[in-house]
């Protein structure tokens, strides 16, 4: 498996300096891949298999903050270190104990709130300049005045909204950056003024600054609306020492270590809860809006809202493996994993700027040569392909569409790992689902024992909890629970045990030797197995080789599973298809409920790989899905176009093994997820087609003199705020009743 490094760039917000970035980045030999996600300032960076980073990866630090200090100078570039979740700097990695890290949450905050203060600051100081350069601009064009003293104004106006953009694209090209916008935008300007445009090369600036501030603002806007929609990271944790209560940072806290969570907090970490009761906001988690309640034994999970009881939690998991941690670090790094739009954009501007610029100079050169016209009229046409030469509408609408897709399917509590399976999502052929915990609830309970002639119920019982007592399987779960309500004890503990995959447990108990599973497991054991009729799973027991009886097993069909099957044939899925290790009996009732198109029994995990295998090759359209719990499917989900686990609330391996995690086991949700990635493709497309209309459309009109620099200013600031504008509707969709 290759390593993989996470850097922080913080300050980066211009999309063609990340597009160079990430180019330059990748060129680096110690780097396989390199990606940077512009909405969370983050470059995440998969390293090739044989490098092995000795130093810690300090060299590569260097390499990387050359190359963003080359391109963009004011970004300061941080390792993030994902074992203690915190940058590596000196400062920060002299913060070992609690109180340092709980400090350290603060001056976080704090310095969010700085950088967000000199945002503003910058905002201001933009208008203020902006202002002075337009009232100029106007006095000027209105008063009657000598030619030297208009000279003299315009210049000023100029120098006062443009020295920034002169200084910028001064650098940039000593350091061989040729198509900068900056240095673009100052040549136009240049130009303008002279063919002695003056207002219009004023004007330039002008509306190039307006645009690019306007830009920020909106990117800084949208990011922070698609963060306001993950909010659920907590702030702090109320520590119980005894009957006295600390604030302490949630990283602080330790498995074992009590809790107290008081009306209206949120639930710092996973936990159960030891004494009292109350009503938990999932929303956050799950996108479901009704409260559930929770009493004492109940998992609680970290991001959740605590709604009107005290309780008291005993902490599962440190914060870095909580639930909520893995969701907020899955949903950033999300937008590194990019979708082919974004990997055709990023190729595309590397052409599209230079192939503009050539353009320009033949506008500016070719007809006069060819007694076409004055240079001084082509020359001013020219400009205007100048001006549209910048790509931003598309290298930062694209990715931010994506990334509020991304962030408006958690929303709904569906956590899809990047913006490349947001596209696959919109092209579903064929779906594969498991049954148990996907169509079915998995919650399993003991319908009735059937033993054999001459064998006493309680026999039976007792054989089949000792033989599963140690199995984590929900079917085993079922029966020592069965056992215990009945018996008000544990089951003995077998001597040895052997779990045979996709059949049963074979115990040594004693003398003994107890065989409980599935017909399989007892066949192969050269046991008969009488026919049986009864509905549900069926674990057949078996001691030293005389057949026992059988324990029936129910299991309910899930409400809404009928509806999710309808709801994607609506959407154009060809095929839903079940695969499952239980009996033909019960598969075929729950496909008959489901309306299913085919479904496939008595599967053990290599043979459900296998049928998968078989499906997908069956000249399917378009993706091939698989859903299934996450844990015991993932040989299939790796098979799988796209993997999505359901039952994700509280499972690790689920968030883990899918490409897709449905965060509350509906699996309506698919339905769902597709109509948000259809909905955030769509989008893309009207920004792509959007922007390079326009800008082809104002090229055609200013080719042939029909249009004027205003024309362009619009092309490019204009089409790139709208095109923001319409890539913040990905974040949001109205969930379907």
């Amino acid at each position: 498996m290759r390593e993989k490094r996470v850097y922080i760039l913080d300050g980066l917000c211009c999309a063609n300096c990340a597009a160079k970035i990430e180019r330059e980045v990748n060129n680096l030999n110690e780097v396989n891949e390199a990606s940077i996600n512009l909405m969370e300032q983050r470059l995440t960076v998969l390293l090739q298999e044989e490098i092995n980073l000795l130093d810690d990866g300090l060299e590569l630090l260097k390499k990387i903050k050359k190359i963003v200090n080359r391109i963009e100078p004011d970004v300061k570039v941080y390792e993030l270190n994902d074992n203690k979740k915190a940058f590596t700097t000196k400062e920060h990695a002299a913060d070992n104990g609690s109180a340092h890290k709980f400090e350290h949450s603060a001056r976080s905050h704090s310095a969010a709130a700085k950088r967000q203060k000199f945002q503003l600051d910058d905002s201001y100081k933009d208008l203020i300049k902006i202002s002075l350069a337009i009232a100029l601009s106007v006095i000027l064009s209105i008063l009657e005045l000598k030619e030297s003293i208009k000279l003299a104004g315009f210049l000023l106006a100029y120098a006062i909204v443009g020295y920034e953009i002169f200084i910028k694209a001064a650098k940039n090209l000593i350091k061989g950056e040729l198509f900068d916008e900056n240095f673009l935008m100052a040549i136009a300007s240049l130009g303008a003024f002279a063919i002695g445009d003056r207002l219009e090369a004023v004007s330039v600036l002008v509306f190039y600054a307006i645009g690019e501030m306007l830009q920020d603002l909106a990117v800084n806007r949208s990011k922070k609306n698609i963060e306001d929609l993950m909010d659920i990271r907590p702030d702090y944790a109320n520590k119980l020492i005894g009957d006295s209560v600390t604030v302490v940072s949630p990283e602080s806290i330790k498995k074992g270590d009590l809790i107290l969570v008081k009306p209206g907090e949120r639930i710092p970490l996973d936990g159960v809860v030891v004494k009292g009761s109350s009503f938990i906001d999932a929303r956050a988690l799950t996108g479901e809006s009704v409260p559930v309640q929770v009493y004492e034994g109940a998992l609680v999970l970290a991001g959740t809202v605590n709604q009107n009881g005290v309780l008291q939690v005993r902490v599962t998991k440190p914060y870095a493996e909580s639930t909520v941690s893995k969701i907020l670090e899955l949903v950033r790094n999300a937008g590194s994993k990019k979708a082919q739009s974004e990997k055709f954009i990023t190729k595309f501007a590397r052409i599209y700027t230079p192939a503009v610029v050539i353009s320009a100079v033949a506008v500016a050169v070719i007809p006069p040569m060819l007694h076409f016209g004055e240079f001084q009229v082509w020359l001013y046409r020219a400009l205007s392909f100048l001006i549209i030469s910048c790509p931003c509408a598309l290298v930062i609408s694209i990715p931010l569409s994506y990334f509020g897709g991304i962030g408006g399917a958690a929303r709904h509590g569906i956590l899809v790992k990047g913006s490349n399976f947001m596209d696959a999502l919109q092209n579903i052929d064929t779906i594969v689902l498991d049954k148990t915990g996907t169509l079915t609830k998995g919650v399993f309970e003991v319908a009735k024992l059937s033993p054999a002639a001459g064998v006493d119920a309680s026999k039976l019982l007792l054989y089949a909890a000792v033989a599963e007592k140690n199995s984590n399987h929900p079917i085993a779960k079922s029966i020592i629970t069965y056992y215990k309500s009945k018996y008000k004890t544990e089951p003995e503990q077998a001597d040895k045990v052997i779990e045979v995959a996709g059949q049963g447990i074979i115990a040594h108990y004693g003398k003994l030797v107890i065989c409980a599973g599935n017909d399989k497991l007892l066949k192969e054991q050269a046991i008969s197995v009488p026919a049986v009729k009864d509905e549900g799973s069926i674990v057949h027991v078996a001691v030293n080789g005389i057949y026992q009886g059988y324990v029936v097993i129910s299991d309910i069909v899930k409400p809404e599973a009928a509806l999710a099957i309808k709801r994607l044939k609506d959407l154009g899925v060809r095929r839903a298809i079940m695969l499952t290790g239980d009996r033909k009996e019960t598969a075929k009732v729950v496909a008959t409920q489901c309306k299913l198109d085919d479904y496939k029994a008595q599967l053990l995990p290599q043979d459900k790989v296998a049928c998968f295998e078989n499906y997908k090759n069956q000249e399917a359209k378009g993706k091939v899905v698989f859903v299934g719990d996450g844990i015991n499917d993932a040989p299939v989900l790796a098979a799988a176009d796209i993997g999505i686990a359901m039952g994700g609330i509280g499972s690790d391996a689920a968030i883990e093994a899918a490409d897709v995690v449905i965060m509350n086991d509906n699996p309506v949700k698919i339905a769902t997820a597709i109509i948000i990635a259809r909905k955030t493709k769509r989008i893309v497309i009207e920004n792509i087609v959007f922007a390079l209309g326009v800008k082809f459309l104002i090229m055609v009109l200013a080719f042939f003199g029909i249009s004027s620099i205003w024309f362009a200013i619009f092309a490019d600031v204009g089409v790139a705020l709208l095109a923001l504008l319409n890539a913040m509707r990905a974040m949001y969709i109205k969930q379907r009743k």
